[in-house]
């Protein structure tokens, strides 16, 4: 196996142990000290958040870690870790989905998972783009296979965005909601994003890729970056006192995504209904919808069981199983 690059190897260095120095991280990883400098230029060029003193050296940023594959599994319950058929991370990945897209599929019942702790090429729907520093996001891709095809597949992508919100309440993050179809959102903006994708051979076996990706920790750079985009960025950091470590938001949403993905062709979207209502970020609200080029004005009225929002316009109830949602803002 080819050695990490020298960035990605730093940084797992200055992972949790405070501040270290250019000649001790040279040593350690038997490289020069220019080499050291130049590695970790090129972190700040990624966008990580590095704090250094001319005494002391270089740390990571209070609320800035590396993932680690065996600090995840290590803390994963049993029944999870036993239905991994992988789990790498990686430095740097073009998106974590094409990863696994590209790759051939887990067995039935198994999970492959990827991390990237860059993503260059992360996207969301309709190919936008998913700002990522190492360190201040997490990308995470996981792969299953199911032997045929569920029934409304479609709902899917609000399944995982409910098990993400379940997992994030679990570690104290709080005030979430789901803005359909895959958004994880709070009052601030938006936390996160899902994109669900398939392929599928008729009357074969269908290979799911379910990303996700979550704002952790969220500099200026970054939220102008977003800003640009016309979107407004939150993150975890605003919402906790105590910054979980990254490895552990990860184990805390494998522990909900994958009994989700095993249990959603037996179950459906039926038992997750009413967790989706409590946290419903369009219910009551004048949007605008656009699909195939129509948009449609209206009042959002919740889902339906197949999973597709409900548009209330005088005198008819449309139903959207796909669209672009905008909330029409009051002036």
């Amino acid at each position: 196996m080819a050695e990490p690059p020298l960035p990605q190897r730093v940084f797992q260095r200055l992972h949790d142990r405070g501040y270290q120095s250019g000649e001790l991280l040279a040593s350690e990883l038997a490289v020069t000290r220019a080499a050291i400098w130049k590695a970790v230029e090129q972190l700040r060029e990624l966008g990580v958040a590095l704090d250094a003193q001319t005494s002391k050296g270089y740390r990571l940023a209070p609320g800035v870690s590396a993932l680690d594959a065996r600090i995840i599994e290590a803390q994963l319950p049993e029944l999870v870790r036993a239905r991994l058929e992988s789990l790498d991370v990686e430095w740097s990945l073009e998106s974590t989905n094409t990863r696994l897209l590209e790759a051939i599929p887990p067995a039935a019942g198994r999970a492959a998972v990827v991390l990237a702790e860059h993503q260059w090429g992360g996207r969301g729907r309709r190919g936008r783009s998913w700002v990522a520093p190492p360190g201040g996001a997490i990308c995470l891709s996981l792969g299953w296979q199911y032997p045929d095809m569920p029934a409304d597949l479609s709902a899917l992508s609000l399944v995982v965005g409910i098990a993400a919100v379940k997992a994030l309440q679990a570690l104290g993050i709080q005030g979430l909601s789901l803005k359909w179809p895959n958004d994880v959102v709070t009052a601030r903006g938006k936390l996160g994003g899902i994109l669900v994708e398939m392929r599928a051979e008729a009357g074969g076996p269908v290979q799911i890729v379910a990303g996700f990706g979550v704002n952790v920790r969220l500099d200026d750079g970054a939220r102008e970056t977003v800003a640009a985009t016309g979107n407004t960025a939150d993150d975890i950091q605003s919402h906790t006192a105590s910054m979980p470590d990254r490895n552990r938001i990860v184990v805390a949403l494998l522990e909900k995504l994958v009994p989700a993905l095993a249990e959603f062709p037996h179950t459906g979207l039926t038992p997750y209904l009413a967790d989706w209502n409590s946290c419903d970020a369009l219910f009551d609200q004048e949007v605008h919808i656009e699909n195939q080029g129509e948009i449609t004005r209206g009042m959002a009225r919740g889902i339906d069981t197949h999973g597709a929002l409900l548009v209330e316009t005088p005198g008819e109830v449309h139903r959207f199983i796909s669209g672009e949602v905008t909330v029409r803002s009051v002036r």
